[in-house]
């Protein structure tokens, strides 16, 4: 499994952390070990251009998700095939103030975005009730299995 981190935000960030995540969560919907992931932390400004270029919506985001393959979850008989899930791109910064607003760390909200911006490169979304039902059940799931805790209150934006 190809895992790579750039962090690019200038604010220090545990990207092994965010790595052994991005891991746990290919592993338990059983997407295939050769799948090759990349990790963007961008600053406020980068993630701004991004969140107008691709989402026509002004100010920067939390996180942003570009597909490549388009991977869906396996099944333990029949894993994901192997390929480029694609990027996630997470803005440390506004992390931090969606982590503050919500009462838990910085650290917990970027695991949280990370886990969200995961499912969105596996085919999961939330536009509509049923999709966010499943999609939001799904998060905390894979949180709370990789934390051994409760997962953090959903704070996107």
């Amino acid at each position: 499994m190809s895992i790579e981190v750039n962090n690019e935000s200038g604010i220090p960030a545990d990207e092994a952390e965010l790595v052994r995540l991005a891991r746990y969560i290919l592993e338990q919907l059983y997407v295939h070990p050769q799948t090759e992931l990349s990790i963007i932390l961008a600053d406020v400004e980068a993630m701004e251009k991004l969140h107008i270029e691709w989402m026509d919506e002004p100010g920067p985001t939390d996180v942003l998700s570009f597909p490549m393959d388009e991977l869906r979850p396996g099944t333990p008989q029949r894993p994901t095939p192997e390929g480029l899930l694609g990027d996630i791109v997470l803005c440390p910064q506004v992390a931090a103030e969606q982590a503050k607003a919500a009462g838990h760390s910085a650290a917990a909200e970027m695991l949280l975005l990370t886990t969200h911006g995961m499912l969105h490169l596996l085919g999961y979304d939330h536009a509509e009730p049923e999709e966010k039902e499943e999609m939001f059940a799904l998060q905390r799931e894979l949180l709370s299995g990789f934390t051994g805790t409760a997962a953090p209150r959903e704070t996107m934006q």
